[in-house]
């Protein structure tokens, strides 16, 4: 995909989450299912980055308990941004697209990212995406990330017929695996279409070490790729 493309894309992406931002709080309230095996994966005093942290809601989770945890979150929507810094005074909230991460190198023990890396388009932006993760966390440090597995989910399928034409017909700049979703009629989104072994590839071409790499089920029947990565 064109750079310049891509960039439109983010931008896009961004205007979608700061347009829907209270709608998408609203139904983040609590945290999802899936996740709760995470309660204990963390330890206190450990500096943790929650990259695409919307409005915060996986702050109560890592600080559950006492935990003296040290949360940064960080997303490109300015208005997700001002609802996790009014939720959450203790945490501390930057507005930034992740491709250029305002923390020094080693700063992290680990990092998170829910549900945000299948927004990014191109190989290029997801790699240099991946790359600032590297560099911001400590040696040994770990990276717990999950996408969707449209595959899982029904009502892409149609869209992935659609943009697969318009690729073979040369009537999209869009990549393979590459759509954009309409929501409610009030934004587009961008979605990526990944799987187990382009998942287990980005994450292995800047050197992360896949320890884990597995799905994880919704009540719903919908899944998530889980990978699990060491620095």
């Amino acid at each position: 995909m064109d750079l310049n493309e891509a960039i439109k894309i983010m931008k896009l992406n961004q205007q979608f989450y700061d347009l829907l931002a209270g709608e998408f709080s609203s139904t983040r309230a609590a945290l999802w299912e899936e996740f709760g095996f995470l309660g204990d994966y963390f330890q206190s005093g450990e500096k943790v980055l929650d990259l695409g942290c919307g409005s915060g809601q996986f702050f109560e989770m890592l600080t559950r308990g006492g935990k003296n945890i040290q949360y940064f979150g960080v997303d490109n929507s300015a208005k997700l941004i001002g609802l996790a810094k009014g939720k959450y005074s203790q945490g501390q909230f930057v507005l930034t697209d992740g491709l250029k991460i305002p923390f020094a190198d080693n700063f992290f023990d680990k990092a998170l990212c829910f549900s945000v890396f299948h927004h990014l388009p191109s190989f290029e932006l997801r790699r240099e995406f991946l790359r600032e993760i590297f560099r911001v966390l400590k040696p040994e440090g770990r990276l717990i990330l999950t996408v969707w597995f449209l595959k899982s989910r029904w009502k892409y399928w149609g869209l992935f017929l659609k943009y697969s034409w318009l690729k073979i017909s040369g009537r999209s700049k869009l990549d393979w695996g590459d759509v954009y979703e309409k929501w409610s009629g009030r934004g587009v989104r961008f979605l990526h279409k990944f799987n187990r072994k382009e998942l287990r590839s980005a994450l292995e071409e800047v050197d992360f070490l896949v320890e884990n790499l597995a799905f994880l089920k919704r009540k719903s029947g919908e899944k998530n790729l889980l990978a699990v990565a060491k620095k």
